[in-house]
């Protein structure tokens, strides 16, 4: 199983080239970063985990930017984000964004995409919240066009695009696209249709959900061997990582605190255990 990190970089925490040195010396496979813009001090949508909502949120760094400096000081480590919020991108700019950072570092991008739980910021970039899982299909549909070998047009309800040379190309035709999101047929259903494989996040309930999502994918034309579901944010124990093994996942995304130098390495020592 390949063992990959999350965390929330800010201002405050450990650094990117910092991390990302660590992490490919000890031999974790990949740092995924997640992303919010902003947070709204009015905010009516609560926290998903419940609570308040932690001051990392509002601190996080451009994970595009804290990547690019990632990839620069690696030679292996993966890249990925954990998630994407596409709603709330132009399509066109993140198409370019994406490629390069594919092309520069190899092809080891990971494009982890969601809709998102924070009306508030959604709405600010204008996202009609309502439409948002259709905004990020054709977007989505978008960007893959732009990603084409030849030069090849994509026309659709909230986005389109002309057929255009755009380089550079992801080093591999299309990053690999993990979709996050809770468990159910509508989730499911776009998972089939655009991406490469699931995000679950925390990884709970996957024995319950995993035969839904099969059936959906297979039904959807798509190979079962390609199927990849890679739990995120895990705070791990040997069992837990065991039942992930026994359901056939080959990659789990462990959560690092939001912390200093001294706090994140001791985290990682931790993880050895697990390597």
């Amino acid at each position: 199983m390949r063992i990959a990190t999350t965390i929330f970089l800010t201002d405050e925490t450990i650094t990117p080239v910092q991390l990302a040195r660590e992490l490919e010396q000890r031999g974790f496979t990949g740092l995924y970063l997640p992303e919010h813009t902003h947070i709204p001090v009015e905010r009516t949508s609560p926290y998903p985990a419940g609570g308040e909502l932690p001051p990392e949120y509002g601190r996080t760094l451009d994970p595009f930017v804290a990547l690019a400096q990632a990839a620069a000081v690696t030679e292996r480590l993966g890249l990925g984000t954990g998630i994407t919020l596409l709603a709330q991108h132009d399509p066109i700019a993140l198409a370019k964004q994406i490629a390069t950072l594919d092309h520069l570092s190899g092809g080891r991008f990971t494009l982890g995409l969601g809709y998102g739980w924070n009306k508030e910021e959604a709405a600010d970039h204008g996202v009609a919240w309502s439409t948002r899982r259709d905004v990020v299909r054709d977007r989505m549909g978008l960007m893959l066009a732009l990603w084409a070998a030849e030069p090849t047009g994509y026309q659709s309800q909230h986005c389109s695009v002309r057929p255009s040379y755009a380089h550079p190309k992801p080093a591999g035709g299309a990053p690999r696209t993990l979709l996050g999101g809770a468990a159910g047929p509508r989730l499911f259903a776009s998972l089939a249709q655009f991406a490469d494989g699931w995000l679950p996040i925390g990884g709970r309930g996957l024995t319950e959900s995993l035969p839904a999502l099969r059936a959906a994918w297979e039904s959807a034309g798509r190979k079962p061997e390609d199927l990849e579901v890679v739990p995120y944010a895990v705070l791990p124990t040997p069992g837990k990582l065991a039942h992930y093994a026994d359901l056939g996942v080959t990659e789990v995304v462990l959560q690092l605190p939001p912390a200093g130098e001294r706090e994140v390495l001791r985290t990682l020592d931790d993880y050895a255990r697990y390597m």
